[in-house]
């Protein structure tokens, strides 16, 4: 492992430190996984430049998943809140500790990748009635 001194400015780190703490990793680690998820991003080249606040993660399967950026909160998990528990946008940002912008460009990505969250929210709900 390498190391790199940073320089952060102050209001930055500080985000940086309640968002570290928030997933319960630190400072550190936080930094590295949120420099590995923007690598990884631009490498595949499958972040849409239309929707900032979302990013693809790979999963334990290995296929790539629109999530929130920084959060780790699954586009689809935004929109089966929408779908199955009829929260507004205002009850999902309160209830997953985001911002209303990122519950509103999480649906707006929906609508523009609509055929591939659904694939993605089929092939969960075949494999979770598979194993029921």
């Amino acid at each position: 492992m390498s190391r790199y001194p940073l320089n952060l400015p102050g209001q930055l780190k500080k985000e940086a430190e309640h968002w570290a703490n928030q997933q319960g990793v630190s400072l550190n680690q936080f930094i590295m996984w949120s420099v590995a998820e923007k690598v990884g991003a631009l490498s595949q080249l499958l972040d849409d430049p239309e929707f900032p606040q979302i990013t693809y993660q790979r999963g334990a399967a290995g296929t790539p998943t629109p999530v929130l950026r920084g959060t780790g909160i699954r586009v689809q998990t935004i929109v089966g809140a929408v779908r199955y528990w009829e929260l507004s946008p205002e009850e999902i940002a309160l209830d997953y500790d985001l911002s209303k912008s990122q519950v509103q460009e999480a649906l707006a990505f929906y609508e523009a990748h609509r055929g591939e969250i659904n694939a993605a929210i089929a092939t969960e709900e075949s494999l979770e009635s598979a194993h029921a």
